[in-house]
């Protein structure tokens, strides 16, 4: 009876279309780009480096201007004193600022700021100038243009520095570089601006003839280092970008080429397994000559394997049917007879076939049920060297001391120091050896001859076993190999063999990788022959 399960065979699980294999090769393939973006942001080695190269031509800036108004705008007074005239000191300062675009300060050896680049003298006292951001564009490209920009300017905030806040009343107190160079030694600092950008700024002593007469403050923001900071970053984007497109390019080929595939054997493998019939096939992957294309050949042969295991099972059984029903039907006619018959002669006949009918019965069911557990058998057992040298030498011995006729003759042609090993089980071996030699004595003639013979053939170990006996029929050479086929000679009872014995050697002998096949002799007799991979 069916169950509901075979009724409703289980259907295919769906899958997704990102199998798990190519979310894994994106996922390890994308943490390349990933880190490389990840440190977009995280330059600081690179950002010390252009501080103190920027700090170095602040430097050079300053000592230039700091030598101009040295000569230009310090003046000699009686009793060879210095004095600095302010009013052309804030003069210099403001022309001299204005290409250079940074910020000068002059401060007196007082303390008192002299000059401010971006202080202008009005009507109500000094005016801070300041540049102004130019006014947002309306389109789109331009403000995230713009936007990109200003993500780029950011920097982390090193906390250790001060912050930098404009002095209504600017003195040289308020800068610890200025004091220093009012000292007459060089000072520089950087701060934190309120903007998140930083301010740097070197202070440099303005001498006359070795005297120091003011401090010249120059200061810049961190533009130029956030340019440079917004290039490093843009490479380092684009860099992103095409990696991050190459590496997904990559990851869907690699996942084309290994997990489709993978994915198309194992649905195609569900499908046999829950399909009916034999329309559901394995793909065949061998031209791509790789371990995937192994995988296919693979799993197709071990489908077509089933599929001939499942066929020899099924006409196994019938064989095995056909092959019982026939003595069965005897017995039950017997049987059947003998309780209808009086006479005491008839009886022990009829008791007699019934006898032999189930030791036919016997016969059949032992070698059945040899031929059933060989393969599993086969399967399960180590192999191991096996002297086949020696193995003749003892059946040999042991078929001349048991022979029911002494007359016949048993004869072993082989080289005496060669042991032909061989890799196999060797129990079973006998088994085909003893079936060959058996099968060779029921058909020699009284007195007759049995030749065993073995040795060496394109490196292959070869034995044959030889009779003098009627021989094979010409058309029959190939089908005595089949089960329950039998040939038997003249004179033998029927039913004294299975017709097993040649097929389960020829079964023993394709599963350690021999062949086997019969052919006639010249001047009479057949010949087994039977050859086996050396070890």
């Amino acid at each position: 009876m069916r169950s509901e399960a075979d009724a409703h065979p289980r259907r295919p699980r769906w899958r997704p279309l990102a199998s798990r294999l190519t979310r894994r090769i994106l996922a390890i393939n994308l943490l390349a780009p990933v880190v490389l973006v990840a440190g977009l942001f995280y330059l600081d080695s690179y950002q010390q480096g252009l501080i103190r190269a920027e700090l170095e031509g602040l430097g050079t800036q300053a000592e230039m201007v700091a030598a101009a108004i040295g000569e230009g705008a310090v003046v000699e007074e009686e009793h060879a004193a210095l004095h600095l005239n302010v009013e052309m000191a804030r003069h210099m300062v403001h022309r001299l600022a204005e290409p250079a675009r940074l910020r000068l300060r002059l401060f007196e050896l007082g303390g008192e700021m002299a000059a401010d680049s971006r202080r202008h003298l009005g009507i109500n006292g000094n005016i801070l100038v300041q540049a102004l951001e130019p006014p947002s564009s309306p389109h789109w490209t331009d403000r995230l243009r713009v936007w990109w920009w200003k993500a780029s300017q950011w920097m982390p905030v090193d906390k250790s520095l001060p912050t930098y806040q404009e002095p209504l009343h600017p003195k040289a107190d308020g800068f610890p570089e200025a004091l220093r160079a009012l000292g007459g030694r060089v000072g520089w600092a950087v701060r934190n601006r309120a903007d998140g950008g930083l301010m740097l700024s070197v202070a440099v002593p303005v001498q006359r003839y070795k005297q120091v007469v003011a401090a010249l403050l120059i200061s810049a923001d961190g533009t130029n280092i956030a340019r440079s900071l917004f290039q490093v970053r843009l490479a380092i984007l684009e860099a992103f970008a095409v990696s991050l497109a190459t590496t997904i390019g990559l990851s869907l080929y690699m996942a084309g080429t290994i997990a489709r595939p993978i994915r198309r054997l194992a649905l195609a493998a569900e499908r046999v397994r829950h399909g009916r019939g034999r329309s559901h096939a394995i793909p065949d992957l061998s031209t791509r000559g790789d371990e995937i294309g192994e995988l296919s050949v693979a799993l197709k042969e071990m489908t077509e394997a089933l599929w001939r295991r499942m066929d020899a099972i099924e006409a196994f059984a019938a064989d095995v049917a056909h092959e019982i029903k026939n003595p069965l039907t005897s017995l039950r006619s017997a049987v059947e007879t003998a309780s209808r018959i009086e006479n005491p002669d008839q009886r022990r006949k009829l008791m007699a076939i019934i006898h032999d009918d189930v030791g036919r019965l016997d016969r059949l069911i032992s070698d059945i049920s040899d031929a059933s557990r060989i393969d599993a058998e086969l399967s399960r057992a180590e192999t191991a060297p096996v002297a086949v040298a020696r193995m003749l030498d003892t059946l040999t011995e042991v078929y001349r001391a048991t022979s029911t006729d002494p007359e016949m003759v048993f004869t072993l042609d082989r080289d005496e120091a060669d042991p032909l090993i061989v890799l196999g089980i060797e129990s079973r071996l006998v088994q085909v050896l003893r079936n060959l030699i058996a099968n060779a004595v029921s058909f020699s003639p009284p007195g007759g001859t049995i030749t065993l013979r073995a040795g060496r053939e394109n490196g292959r170990v070869v034995i044959e076993v030889e009779d003098r006996g009627p021989g094979i029929p010409a058309n029959k050479l190939t089908a005595i190999f089949d089960r329950f086929y039998s040939e038997r000679p003249e004179g033998e009872k029927f039913g004294t063999h299975s017709g097993l014995g040649l097929s389960i050697s020829r079964q023993i002998v394709e599963a350690h990788g021999g062949t086997i096949r019969a052919e006639n002799r010249e001047g009479g007799g057949a010949r087994f022959i039977v050859t086996l991979p050396t070890a």
